[in-house]
């Protein structure tokens, strides 16, 4: 069936982005699904995306009836979004309904009924043959009923009817003062209700979603961080990935000759994690760029994810030492992407890097600097950023290079390098000492799986031909 996942309990493909994950392979088919929280927090684009997804993505036509923005307003409000609705109509594969509900028009009396909707919905759904319905909001359909008995008899009926009716529905709703929405009825006769959040936390937006209850299935329950961005809703799930990507026996060169040579098998292995750590001037950016350089004479693509210079910036310096950026640039195999880690919040930075991974197809991956991150995140919170992009990034075979700056000597006391530390393959400490009133470098291996390396500290200079390595020995 279109759009319906392979599992002895029938579900159907929502098509947004990490919510079929969550849910373990969509909303209930044939069923009503509850989608609830407070005002702006996204729930008519939740069911929009559900609707234009079903179409365009798994051949299922859909209804939308609204009870609060009329058609216009509605396929304006998502076109941002990339969402044509009123083209949708035009194909006949999407039906739009405005419902004009006056409490002032509704006479409640024990014969009140929705015999009206049903046969409204009813044609709608016929005339396109629906699959997929939205009704939106609950609120402003029982809005004009006082009587609680009248009311719950009504939800009730409502949902048993779209049950018989054997669409997959969502129904949006306004969360109550005590309760998931304001009947307090809705989430007992739902099969599936799902309660979005959005909160403001140290001046950075974040909106999360939890499922508060799915019949029959496993689910997931947590919260989960989800984006709204010019091309729809992703939601992301803050557990990592299963622990069954595959590992290459391919050795790569860190760009760097000299360094390749402190490894027992004269580099790294593909798809390898890097931590490189160092207090502030110990040339952490430098020697990530070699990582660059390297991919770029393998005519590999590279994207550099940079939270404190420009890219410009980064070209005029790297320059000095040797790195050619401009021209890695001009080619169009280094991609850098620079920013502010407080123009957006943890998520926002993860969802840019996802679609740059998915839009360049790199080879490497630099993220300059990890520590930056801590300025808008706990540390729990940037480990479970960085544990899912290094599991995104090991499952595509993709090398990763992480620096962080540290504030004190004791690194593995730092609150950063703690977080991220266990999860790197290679791990490089740079430090210096001033002697004499020089600076004299050094680089330490602190660890790399799976290989021999050099242990002692190796001592470097820096010249406009980059790093050179004044004695290396193999261990």
């Amino acid at each position: 069936m279109p759009g319906t996942s392979k599992s002895s309990f029938p579900k159907t493909l929502t098509g947004i982005s990490g919510l079929d994950e969550v849910t373990n392979g969509g909303f209930p088919t044939g069923r009503p699904v509850l989608i609830c929280g407070s005002a702006g927090c996204g729930k008519t684009l939740f069911a929009a995306q559900f609707i234009v997804k079903g179409i365009t993505d798994f051949n299922e036509n859909g209804v939308i009836m609204t009870f609060e923005e009329t058609a216009k307003d509605l396929a304006k409000n998502v076109r941002s979004l990339g969402f044509d609705l009123e083209d949708l109509q035009k194909k006949k594969k999407l039906r739009m309904d405005y419902v004009r509900i006056e409490r002032s028009e509704i006479e409640e009396t024990g014969e009140y009924d929705l015999e009206a909707l049903f046969i409204r919905l009813n044609h709608a759904i016929d005339s396109v043959n629906a699959k997929r319905v939205v009704i939106d909001t609950i609120e402003s359909l029982f809005s004009g009923i006082e009587n609680t008995g009248i009311l719950r008899a009504e939800i009730r009926r409502l949902f048993a009817w779209l049950k018989e009716k054997g669409v997959t529905t969502i129904i949006t709703g306004e969360r109550g003062e005590n309760t998931l929405t304001r009947q307090g009825l809705e989430e007992y006769v739902s099969d599936c209700v799902i309660l979005l959040d959005f909160r403001v936390i140290e001046q950075i937006a974040t909106r999360r979603l939890r499922i508060v209850k799915y019949r029959g299935s496993t689910h997931g329950t947590n919260e989960y961080p989800f984006l709204i961005d010019d091309k729809g809703i992703s939601v992301f799930p803050v557990t990592s990935l299963k622990l069954s990507y595959s590992s290459s026996d391919k050795i790569i060169s860190t760009g760097l000759p000299a360094l390749d040579r402190m490894y027992s098998k004269g580099g790294i292995y593909k798809g390898s994690s890097v931590l490189i750590t160092g207090v502030a001037g110990t040339a952490k950016t430098t020697l990530a760029s070699y990582f660059a350089q390297g991919a770029y004479k393998r005519k590999e693509n590279v994207l550099f994810f940079s939270f404190e210079e420009s890219p410009d910036q980064l070209a005029r310096n790297l320059a000095e030492v040797g790195i050619n950026f401009r021209s890695m640039i001009k080619s169009g195999r280094l991609h850098i992407h620079a920013s502010r880690p407080s123009l957006q919040g943890l998520e926002s930075h993860l969802l840019s890097l996802y679609k740059l991974i998915e839009e360049l197809n790199p080879s490497t991956v630099i993220v300059d600097p990890i520590s930056s991150l801590i300025t808008i995140g706990s540390d729990l919170e940037v480990r479970g950023m960085l544990i899912r992009l290094l599991d995104t990034l090991k499952l595509k075979q993709v090398n990763s290079v992480l620096t962080s700056l540290t504030h004190i000597k004791r690194i593995e006391k730092d609150n950063t390098v703690h977080a991220v530390s266990s999860l790197a393959d290679t791990w490089i400490d740079l430090s210096y000492e001033l002697v004499n009133g020089q600076r004299q470098r050094e680089l330490q291996i602190v660890k790399t799986r799976g290989m021999g390396h050099v242990a002692n500290n190796q001592e470097f200079s820096i010249s406009n031909k980059g790093f050179t390595f004044k004695k290396t020995t193999r261990k």
